[in-house]
């Protein structure tokens, strides 16, 4: 092990993330999970991973709504970082290494967490109807639009989107959006 793993534990568990083979996330998330409580660690590795969104396709003239991974190739993992913890992770199968400079792991920043959805923070949805908000991430990143209905049990808002000149209506989590 090099003297860069094996530094003492970090006071706070952060978000990791993983590459993993193509088409292993979830065979990944099932492994590391299984290894966490075979070995006792959920103390040490609290929660993995792979962020999926609901896609509406068409196939055949047929509506069908599916799972996509939003991150294809990675598992997230938020742990304490240790010897440990490292060992686990680095060695099950279909883990090829951590995302970071020469392997070495860094951990996601609080912006990047909330940024890419992984974690829902406490926080106060300060939109209402009629804005005109941004999607942050997913299949319609980056697209601009305005609220059209406010879903505060589901903690969703529906907002409409010009799609291929049409206006049309995409529902997104809370923390998908970002007000201008």
């Amino acid at each position: 092990m090099s003297e860069e793993i094996s530094k003492p534990q970090e006071p706070e568990s952060r978000w990791y993330v993983v590459h993993t083979y193509s088409g292993y996330e979830n065979k990944v998330k099932a492994n590391i999970e299984k290894t966490v409580e075979n070995r006792g660690m959920q103390d040490q590795i609290h929660e993995v991973s792979v962020p999926v969104q609901e896609v509406v396709e068409i196939k055949n003239g047929q509506k069908k709504t599916v799972q996509r991974k939003i991150f294809p190739g990675y598992v997230l993992i938020k742990m304490f970082m240790n010897e440990d913890t490292w060992y686990v992770v680095r060695n099950t199968r279909g883990v090829t290494s951590f995302v970071g400079p020469e392997s070495k792991p860094v951990p996601l920043t609080p912006e990047e967490v909330r940024m890419m959805g992984i974690e829902n923070v406490a926080e106060n949805f300060d939109m209402e109807v009629g804005d005109t908000v941004k999607v942050a991430f997913g299949a319609f990143a980056d697209s601009v639009g305005k609220i059209k209905e406010i879903n505060d049990q589901k903690k969703t808002a529906t907002v409409i989107l010009s799609i291929f000149g049409r206006e049309t209506p995409v529902e997104f989590e809370f923390n998908q959006i970002i007000k201008m």
